[in-house]
């Protein structure tokens, strides 16, 4: 059984809801779920890695707290973040009746918790939503905050809702059988949360390289607890990325416009954290030519990416012209006119708007 887990609340108006943090925690999803989603049944999504791994202890602890779970799983990828998965699943919420207050538990990763998301978010107008995620990289990013959605043909995340959870249910032992390529690139979102929002946790990542490569226990906890706080506060001063001053909860996509061109063009053959790191790169030389970062501090964040195993250079070749045409479908776009989010000093963030051509083209070299 779990221990007492850390709570992280997300104080939202009519919906706030809890981040849970604890080993075992994955024991005790049934009764956590049933405090906050009374209902006879509910539906587990899952996907064809995850599953075998996780789906049997997670049933188990439904049914000990009285609920029947069916189960749904899509396999493993980013391919599933598609129309055709998406419709996939509805038909088996269909087939099964789900109603309207019954719960969809999303237990995976990112791609996982999107499409349940999504699915929840739309399936009656909404369903209560629960995550419990797998990866690291949704334990401290993509499970927090309530995005959820699928790709398009034409960029990565173009079809979606903001739809909050009822619960995040995060057990760190799952990570014990995350592969470790994929443990390493989610720790580009920590880092990722460190540049924009405080930089005192940029210098714990320098000072605990070592402990977090060996995923020492105790050290992953506090990685997770911290990067839950700072998503947090985002999250409640601008649930919906619609800050009117100021950069706001769009700070969060720091490395991302590249990022996610750089993921579209790799056909997603790079983790997305890879792609965030090699995003922040680009990001960071835009700071230094458009808002005055200094190359120091651009340097020393770039050797904290290296020194934890992320890249900094690209290792698949970079058409600059593809990616500016990929740019143009970025979510972040405004009148025609591409944003990206920079970082004048370390802890702040702005934004840059429609880049020269020098400066964007520097910044896709740096990559090479």
């Amino acid at each position: 059984m779990s221990t007492s887990p850390v709570t992280v609340r997300i104080n939202l108006p009519q919906r706030a809801y809890d981040l849970l943090i604890g080993h075992g925690l994955l024991h005790d999803l049934g009764r956590q779920v049933a405090l906050r989603c009374p209902a006879m049944r509910a539906a587990i999504v899952t996907d064809s890695n995850v599953g075998p791994l996780y789906l049997d202890a997670a049933i188990q602890s439904l049914q000990a707290a009285g609920i029947a779970a069916a189960q749904i799983v899509v396999p493993a990828g980013e391919a599933s973040k598609s129309l055709n998965q998406l419709s996939q699943l509805l038909d088996v919420l269909a087939s099964h009746h789900h109603a309207r207050d019954e719960p969809i538990i999303a237990l995976g990763g990112g791609v996982v918790g999107d499409l349940a998301g999504f699915a929840a978010a739309i399936w009656l107008r909404g369903v209560p939503f629960v995550q419990c995620p797998t990866s690291l990289e949704a334990m401290i990013d993509a499970s927090v905050g309530g995005k959820t959605g699928i790709n398009h043909a034409a960029g990565k995340n173009l079809i979606g809702a903001f739809y909050q959870p009822r619960l995040v249910c995060i057990d760190p032992a799952c990570l014990s059988t995350l592969l470790p390529r994929d443990y390493t690139a989610a720790l580009a979102e920590s880092v990722k949360h460190a540049v924009i929002a405080d930089p005192a946790f940029l210098a714990w990542h320098e000072t605990h390289v070592h402990d977090l490569r060996a995923q020492q226990a105790e050290t992953v906890c506090a990685l997770i607890e911290r990067n839950c706080q700072i998503k947090a506060r985002y999250v409640e001063q601008d649930e919906r990325e619609e800050a009117e001053k100021g950069v706001g909860r769009a700070a969060l996509n720091f490395g991302h416009t590249i990022g996610h061109a750089i993921e579209a063009v790799s056909s997603y053959s790079l983790r997305h954290g890879e792609a965030v790191s090699l995003g922040m790169v680009a990001a960071l030389e835009l700071s230094v030519r458009g808002c005055g970062l200094s190359d120091v501090d651009r340097r020393r964040v770039e050797a904290l990416l290296a020194a934890l195993g992320l890249p900094v250079r690209c290792a698949i070749p970079l058409d600059a012209n593809e990616l500016r045409a990929r740019l143009g479908a970025d979510k972040k776009v405004r009148d025609r006119r591409v944003r990206f989010v920079v970082t004048p000093k370390l802890g702040e963030t702005d934004w840059l708007i429609d880049p020269n051509e020098e400066d964007l083209r520097a910044a896709i070299d740096r990559l090479r």
